[in-house]
Parts: structure tokens; sequence; C-alpha cells
């Protein structure tokens, strides 16, 4: 036996058994309050923000877990002003005279919020959860009536910071994207449904448009509840495609009866909510029927018609959430045009562009509620999915189609060894099975005919995701808090090419995502001036698309296997001080990709080649509120690089700048939202021997303005809405076939024009293009069947 070895052993456990006998002393000797947060209906309310401020000026918030409880360490008993913040439910605030023998607070919110609010509430930097372990997780409510495209198509709810884009009007799903990232590409940014706490994906891998694509048109805008945004990369409930970015959209659980006309002259929307008059019970279904031209010049003949439903159960210690989302839309649409050209052609170089979209989406989730300590979440969800799209980028008709069925499930226990240590694990399972992921390309320039096609890519593709995970999260004493976890994927990745047999495979990569927090607050003590403070790390990964060529020469599967798995390592530090009603938050990140293949290119249905990257950027956020509203400022700034060249990521924004204000008090009983939104300048193509010219993105700026007026105790609302925009959206680079001018028929290759068959790459001609933004104003009626608010 080492003695020395076995001295050392005693002596370290002495020392760990002294530093937590130590810091539980020091527990015991600091105020803790805890206690119960309810809704207007009596019940348990999850994610609720408790804040308590102290007559020294210090400001101590907790958030209240999936059964509405909360626990927080007070510098010492005495009086305090308690503020309660849900979203959908108006602030509640109460002076009380906390002492040890006040026993457990029950906290109730009266009312909802009006429809006008909106309510904005970012995690403390110093406070840190199991399911939210990320400090720079933001969480945003927008109402039906302050949408970011009242009436139309697209994303629901504009994030400040993070700005939308789209490739094509009409229905095709837009995407969010953040500074050193490119917009339409879509791969690297997640999003999910919530369904109690279970994150479903709305992610579509080796989606036949792009991959990694999420739609967000299934939503009836008036339902959501609200957004949720986060890193990524610091989760271990966040899996596939959370690199930069993770969305998370939230239905309610309650909604009021409804019916809402949206409209201007080119378009019309019907939305209608119901829900059972007993305000206990936690149901309802809401529905949606649109119809319009769209903004551009060339009509869009659009069709979309959706539902949403939800029903709550609280049959003892459980709680059961069930969703249901179905969605069809159709639409000829315009698409990429030379930029300054948008007038000339219509808006799109090809008329018979079109888009049509199917899904249904079935999800459940169970919490059990197992003892004070204990809790088990069980969760699972359904998914079909169909995609037909025309679309034409330079060099002809091509027609990307798909049909999927995605399934999904979790299993996961938390159990809560003490106030300040608790644990959570579990198993996360995910597959996509995709058939007829196909590209065509036709080969009729005659734009009133759809011609013979050429089949370019033939695929039948399944991505399978097991995922174990663990995470700890504890206090160090009452300034520090931490969280640790670890998230150990399994990944197959089985493609049957049609047209090429040789290039199928089936193969499974195994890789651990750590992930790691530690966040600090100052107190009331000394350094009570200093910022909170917290450092993340964690890594994360994304499944390109699978559809690849491998080099010749080489066996396919090597070559194939070691290209459509991407990697990530984050670094985030987030930066907090509040003062009086001011809150200033600063954030430093950067991110290291591997090298990958990225997106297929769409006219010859090859795997774009992406080396090794960094992103680094940094964002700073102003928010002050006031008795009447709230402004907040947001600027961003990244430079994005290959590591290889040097050169920027192309399409990557490097500047964004976004304001946003609410006015809730405005004469003749007005309430009012506006937001200014700026993209700087972005490269899209360094140049080439055969193109030797440099472009770079022209920026885009654009002002959303939403009045509402209630009437009748808020049953009655009349709303006008609009946006303020120049320039193009979307822009990127395409190769126009030979010859093509302004004006021309639908540009259009033919096969093999390089000696392979199925290649329509005949471009020699590039562009800057985009699509032609519009500014517009409509206006809407809604009437709240019961009581307004």
């Amino acid at each position: 036996m080492d003695i020395n070895n076995t001295k050392s052993r005693l002596m370290l456990v002495t020392l760990l058994i002294t530093a937590f006998a130590l810091t539980a002393t020091a527990q015991s000797t600091i105020a803790r309050v805890g206690g119960t947060v309810l809704d207007p209906a009596g019940f348990s309310l999850a994610g609720a923000q408790v804040e308590f401020d102290y007559s020294s000026g210090a400001r101590l918030s907790t958030t209240t877990g999936s059964d509405g409880e909360f626990a927080r360490s007070l510098p010492a008993w005495g009086a305090y002003t308690v503020h309660v913040e849900a979203t959908g439910f108006a602030t509640t605030t109460q002076q009380l005279d906390l002492s040890a023998s006040t026993g457990n607070l029950t906290l109730r919110l009266e009312r909802v919020a009006s429809p006008s609010q909106d309510v904005i509430v970012s995690t403390d930097v110093g406070q840190i959860s199991l399911d939210s372990p990320d400090p720079s997780q933001k969480v945003m409510v927008r109402e039906e009536l302050l949408d970011a495209n009242p009436g139309r198509p697209g994303a629901p709810i504009s994030i400040p910071g993070m700005p939308i884009e789209t490739a094509a009007g009409g229905i095709k799903a837009p995407q969010y994207f953040v500074p050193g990232v490119a917009g339409d590409h879509g791969e690297p940014i997640a999003q999910y449904v919530a369904v109690g706490n279970y994150l479903a994906s709305n992610n579509l891998s080796a989606n036949a448009h792009g991959n990694g694509y999420a739609d967000p048109n299934i939503y009836v805008s008036a339902v959501l509840g609200s957004v949720g945004t986060d890193g990524g990369a610091f989760n271990v409930l966040e899996g596939n495609h959370s690199l930069n970015l993770a969305a998370i959209y939230s239905p309610r659980p309650q909604v009021r009866r409804f019916i809402t006309l949206t409209g201007d002259y080119r378009d019309i929307d019907l939305s209608a909510g119901l829900s059972p008059v007993d305000p206990a019970k936690k149901a309802w279904i809401a529905i949606e029927a649109n119809y319009g031209n769209g903004l551009m010049r060339t009509l869009e003949h659009r069709q979309q018609y959706k539902w949403n439903a939800m029903r709550v159960f609280d049959p003892g210690n459980h709680e059961i959430a069930l969703l249901s989302i179905g969605y069809y839309g159709h639409s000829h649409e315009g698409n990429l045009v030379p930029i300054g050209y948008g007038v000339q052609v219509n808006d799109t170089i090809d008329p018979r562009q079109q888009d049509q979209t199917h899904t249904g989406i079935l999800a459940a989730n169970d919490i059990w509620k197992i003892g004070a300590r204990d809790e088990l979440s069980s969760s699972g969800f359904f998914r079909t999915y169909n995609l037909t799209l025309f679309s034409n980028f330079g060099e002809g008709l091509i027609r990307q189609s798909e049909f999927r069925t995605v399934e999904g499930a979790e299993v996961r226990e938390s159990h809560k060894f003490t106030s300040w240590l608790e644990v959570l694990s579990g198993l996360d399972y995910n597959e996509d099975d995709i058939r007829r992921d196909n590209l065509d390309h036709y080969l009729s320039a005659d734009p009133h005919v759809l011609g013979p096609f050429l089949k370019v890519l033939a695929n039948d593709i399944t991505i399978r995701e097991v995922a174990p995970f663990v995470a700890v999260r504890g206090d160090l004493g009452p300034h520090v808090q931490f969280y640790a976890g670890l998230r150990h994927e399994q990944i197959e990745m089985n493609n049957t090419d049609m047209i090429k047999p040789s290039q199928s495979y089936d193969a499974w990569r195994r890789f651990e995502n750590p992930k790691a927090t530690v966040a600090w607050t100052p107190g009331t003590g000394p350094a009570h001036w200093l910022p909170s403070a917290s450092f993340s790390i964690g890594q994360a990964f994304f499944t390109q698309d699978p559809r690849i060529s491998a080099a010749e020469g080489s066996t396919p599967e090597a070559d194939v296997l070691a290209s459509p798995f991407e990697r990530s390592h984050s670094e985030q530090l987030v930066l907090e001080k509040e003062v009086g009603r001011t809150d200033v938050r600063v954030t430093f990140g950067r991110t290291t990709t591997t090298a990958t293949l990225a997106k297929i290119d769409p006219d010859n249905g090859l795997a774009e080649d992406e080396g090794p990257g960094t992103l680094k950027y940094l964002t700073a956020s102003v928010r002050h509120q006031f008795n009447f509203g709230m402004i907040q400022t947001i600027f961003s700034k990244a430079d994005a690089r290959d590591d290889d060249t040097g050169l920027p990521t192309l399409e990557a924004p490097r500047t964004i700048f976004d304001a946003l204000t609410t006015l809730d008090k405005l004469p003749f009983g007005l309430h009012g939202r506006a937001e200014y939104e700026y993209v700087g300048h972005k490269l899209l193509d360094v140049g080439n021997p055969d193109h030797p010219e440099q472009y770079e993105a022209i920026p885009v700026g654009e002002t959303r303005i939403a009045l509402v007026r209630p009437f009748m105790d808020g049953r009655l609302q009349l709303g006008v809405n609009g946006m303020i925009a120049r320039g193009y959206t979307g822009q990127t680079t395409e190769t126009f076939a030979p010859g093509w001018k302004i004006g021309d028929s639908p540009p259009a290759c033919a096969a093999g024009v390089d000696g392979i068959a199925n290649n329509f790459n005949c471009g020699t001609v590039e562009r800057a293009v985009g699509i032609r933004m519009v500014s517009w104003v409509g206006g809407s009626i809604s009437w709240r069947f019961g009581n307004g608010n």
C-alpha cells in the first residue's frame, strides 16, 4: 500500500467534508423565502418571474419551476416590494414584511395582460435552472394585433435583434438569423415547439429545399404565448441544429374565445378561437384561413389553412398537455431577381414558380410530480410533412419535393437533493424518415408550360438521433451558481441513392457534447456596484444533407461520412447591470466549427464545401421600463471567417441594430408599438477567376408600426399596422444562363453542359439577387367574447 497516496486521499476527503460543512453552515444563516405562484384560475404557473426589491436597492429574482414553486435567498428579513410577472398576465406588485415565521407565500396573478401589451422577460444572469441554463435566454410575447406579418405568411413574431429573411415570396418559410450566421441556410439555428416542458423539433433535416429549414407558418399567431431564444449550445435539452441559436415557440395553456379579421387591399385573413366558458378548463382550438396576392407585382394567388389545438389535464399529481397542429398552404411566388430590376421583371424571372406544403403534428407531454423532490416527464410527438417547390435560380426551372414522417420521444427525471443542488437525467430520441427527397430539372424555357424534366437527385433518407443526457445545477454559496451537463449523441444516417446506388450507405456516428455555465451575482455587499456575470461553454452539432457525392477513386462511405456532421465549440460571456428600471446587458461570444459539406446546390445537386470557421460577436442591449411602456435597443457586431482562407463567411451579416418601443397610454386610448431594424453590409461573393467581381449586400432597414384601440372593456379592438421598407431581402448571388437578359423568357440550361449527364450548371453571368421589399399598411378588427381582458 502507498502510504503517501493514502494520506493524500484522506486529506482530500477531509477538505471536501469541511468545505461542504462550511457551505451548509453559510446556507443556514441566509434568509430564504419560498412559495407558489397561481394564475387567475388558481392553477400553478410555471415560468413566472418573482422579484424581491429590498430597501437597500437590491433586486433579487427567481423563476417558478414546472410546479409553480419558487425559492430565493434574501440578504435579510424585512420589508420587500414583490413583483410577479408571467407571459400573458398583468404584473402583480405587493408590499410584504418577510420574516422567518412568514412561511410559504402564495402569490396570485389576478388578470390576463391586455391585448396590446408586449412582455419581455430576460433570464437573470445570476439565476440559472436545469430547464433554462443559458443566461442569455430571452422570452418575448407578442399578441395577435402586433405580429411581425399580420394577415400574411411568415414568422409570426419579430424578435428584436434577430432579423428574418427569405429567398422567395408566397408561403416559403422564412428563417431567423443572427450576427455572423447566414440567414437563408437555416442549418445552425434550431426551432422548437414547446409542449409542457417538452421541446419538439420543428427543423427539417435534409429538407428538399434547404437543410434544416423550419416552417413558422404552422402557427395561428393568436395562440402563441411566447417565443424564447438562447445561444443553442449550452443546454442538454437542445440537440441537432442548435449551434448558434435556438428559438422556442410556446402556445398558451388558455385562450379566450375570439374572432379576428385582418387585411389590406390585396390580402385577407380570418382567424378564430374557441375555448370552454369555464376558465378553469385549459382547452382551446384555433383556426385560420388566409387568401391573398401578396405585395409584389407577380400575384401569389395564395391560400393557407391551419388549425392549432391544445388540451391540458391535471389528474392528481400529473399535468398532461396535448397539442395538435395542421397546416396546408399553396401559392405562386416571386423569387430571387437581379437587384435593382424587381419592377422591370415583375418580381420574378419565371412565372411558373410556386410552392405547396402541408404538415400535421401531434405532441404530448406528461409531467408527474412524484413527490416534493422528484419529477418525471414523458413526452413524444409525430409529424408528417410534404413539400413541392418550383424555383428558378438562373439556370432553369427546378422542382424540389419530399414526403417525410418525423417521430420523437423523451423521458427525463429531475431530483432535488436540497434547495441548492438538483440533477436532471434523461433520454431523447428523434427520427426523420424522408421519402422521395427529389430534385428535378425542367427542360422548357416556355413560361406557360412545365415541359419534360430530368431527375437530378432521388433519395430515401433516415436520420436517427439517440441522446442520453445528464445535468446538475447547484449553488456555491449565496453569489455563485453552476450548471454542468453532458449530451451523448448517437446519430445514424441511412442514405439510399436511387440514381447512384453505389453512393448509398448506412452508418452511425457517436460524439459527446458537454455544456457548462458558472454565474455570479454581487449581492448587496461591497461589490454591489459590479455587474452580474456568467461564463458558458458548450459543444453542439448538426447533420448536414447526406445527399453528397464521394470523391473520385475513394471509398464512398469513408469520404461521404467524413463530411455531413458539423461540430461546434462555443464560449459565451454575459454581463448584466440593472440601474433603477434600466437593464444593460453585454454578451461576448465565440464559436468555432469544423469543416463540412454544406447545402446542396439546387442546379447541379452537389454539396458546397465549407472549411472550418470562427465566429466572434458582441451584442449589447439596453432596456428601460416606465409606467406606460418600455424602450429597448440592441446592437450586434460580428466577424465570421473561414479558417483556411481567412476570408469572411459569405452572406453572414456583420452589423445588426434594432430599436423597439411599446407605449400603452397614447392619446385617444391608443396602444402602440414601433420597431426599427437594420442589417448592415455583408459579403456575398469574394470573386473567382471566372467571376472576379466582388459582391457586397446593400444594407436593409425596416420600420414596423402597430396601433390598437380597444373598446367595450377590451372586447372590441381595432388595429392599424404597417411597415416601411426599401431594398432587397434574401440577398445572395446566382449565375444565369448564357445570353439571358432582363425581360427575356425564363433562363434555362441544357443538361450535361460540362460532361455530367444531369448537371445543369451552365451559368456564366453572375449577378447579385434578392427579393424586392415593399412598404405596406393594413388593418384589423377583433372581437373577444366574454371579458375582453
